[in-house]
């Protein structure tokens, strides 16, 4: 954890003891790893930390009166899907060291990409009595420290459902469908979401198992992905102004569908893609498949 300089007086870090984040499994405890190979917009999060704080130190050492309420906060935010929130706060007025077990529970299909955990000890509430070299607004970070977990699955990286294809205009054997909608400079959770048919047991059993998918699941999950890139690129190349060099905002379809484009194609440039897959379609469609290693259940 890098030390931030406070315009305050702030505690010693050892003040605050923290245990590691734990992901809870069926299995069992882990502490959470660098990043979840097999994790899917359905697998939701269930974490645990445990944190020691000595609060007589902490008031002590920031110079509030031995009677400030403080507060443990835990907030996440997901680089995937620019959102963010409360995990869980709690209010702390004891006089000594108090054991604070924080357990958060994540929804699947709020998060996405980078997930950072960020844990604070703060001023619960406005002091105006505190001395003036010491923090005085309600919110006011005393300690922190972040965690970072990467979300990355074989199943592609938006928002789905499991929905029965006899109740749409899509073909009832049909066995998914990736909706693209909005354009390159939308959000890129509102431009995408990937329909599963609830008929086609094999997909949709596939989705629910793709936390710990089986080899058939891993197959299934891999067809998937290779269709849903291939629609998203024919989607990038069939607009004007997806073209060299365009720059789109952080989270839009534009920037995800360039991260996509860069991430098949390295070193090759938008016009010669499109121009292949004008002059040859068939050409194009095997370079997309390598590019997406489809079948390559082992990765």
């Amino acid at each position: 954890m890098t030390r931030r300089a406070l315009p305050y007086r702030s505690p010693s870090e050892d003040v605050v003891v923290v245990e590691p984040w734990l992901l809870v499994t069926e299995d069992g405890e882990i502490p959470i790893p660098e990043a979840l190979p097999d994790w899917d917009y359905q697998m939701d999060l269930h974490l645990r930390r445990t944190v020691r704080v000595d609060l007589r130190r902490a008031r002590s050492q920031s110079g509030l009166p031995i009677d400030t309420a403080l507060m443990l906060a835990a907030v996440w935010t997901a680089t995937g899907s620019n959102l963010s929130g409360p995990a869980q706060h709690v209010r702390l007025t004891d006089d000594d060291t108090r054991k604070v077990d924080l357990d958060v529970r994540l929804r699947g299909a709020d998060l996405g990409g980078l997930l950072l955990l960020d844990t604070a000890l703060v001023l619960a509430e406005r002091r105006s009595d505190a001395r003036p070299s010491s923090p005085r607004r309600a919110g006011s970070v005393l300690w922190s420290d972040r965690d970072t977990l990467r979300l990355q699955g074989d199943a592609p990286q938006f928002p789905m459902a499991v929905i029965d294809f006899a109740r749409t205009s899509f073909p009832d054997s049909a066995a998914w469908h990736l909706q693209i909608s909005g354009g390159l400079e939308s959000a890129t959770m509102g431009s995408l979401l990937l329909l599963i048919n609830e008929r086609n047991t094999v997909t949709a059993t596939a989705f629910k198992n793709a936390g710990k998918p089986g080899p058939v699941d891993r197959i299934v999950l891999s067809a998937v992905y290779a269709d849903a890139a291939r629609t998203m690129i024919e989607h990038a190349l069939g607009m004007d102004d997806f073209v060299e060099d365009c720059e789109f905002p952080d989270g839009s379809l534009g920037a995800t569908l360039v991260s996509l484009f860069d991430q098949l194609f390295p070193g090759q440039s938008i016009t010669d893609i499109r121009l292949r897959r004008h002059q040859s379609p068939a050409l194009f469609a095997s370079d997309l498949q390598a590019a997406v290693k489809i079948f390559e259940v082992s990765r």
